[in-house]
């Protein structure tokens, strides 16, 4: 008969299981929300002369939303509604520094989902060309041919609305295509 092993111990790693860096919520401070936009829009991509900002921001029924990674700043979505039940997201923008860390996935979902809990059946979205199969990848589909936006190349895209919340309370609704 052999000896049972002689369980060593072994010196404390920290791991972090189940928490994820990322946040994301609607703004309480626009102030950082807006910083990333004029960083990305007018700064990196010379979209906009001066700032991004439009008639949208300062309407009540607009969803300003801001990601964090480890607490940092790291990118936004903007999203609004557009009647019968029809959302627009825009102003989706990640820092460079961030684009390697998953920011802008839990951005769109966060909008999606955010504008299903309003009542929203249809989500559309004018996305650059660059970004169209990342869009594919989250469920979105193109239903336009390309276009120019803001003086950009994009294409126009959309995702049926459907929140699990609603959808748990009322039952599943029947979806319309556009």
């Amino acid at each position: 008969m052999t000896a049972p092993a002689t369980i060593r111990p072994v010196r404390a790693v920290n791991v972090l299981v189940g928490v994820d860096p990322v946040a994301v919520r609607p703004v309480v401070d626009p102030a950082a929300h807006y910083a990333i936009r004029h960083a990305v829009f007018v700064e990196e991509q010379g979209l906009f002369d001066g700032s991004d900002r439009d008639a949208h921001d300062a309407r009540d029924d607009v969803v300003h939303v801001l990601a964090t990674h480890r607490g940092r700043p790291a990118g936004t979505v903007r999203l609004y509604p557009l009647g019968d039940g029809e959302w627009l997201g825009d102003r989706l923008a990640v820092l460079p520094e961030f684009r390697a860390a998953a920011i802008g996935g839990p951005l769109v979902r966060f909008a999606v989902e955010a504008a299903g809990a309003r009542d929203g059946r249809l989500m559309h979205a004018h996305v650059q060309v660059a970004n169209e199969r990342f869009f594919h990848r989250l469920g979105w589909r193109t239903c336009g041919p390309r276009e120019v936006y803001v003086g950009a190349e994009h294409v126009p895209m959309s995702i049926p609305l459907v929140s699990p919340l609603t959808e748990w309370l009322t039952g599943p609704r029947p979806i319309t295509e556009p």
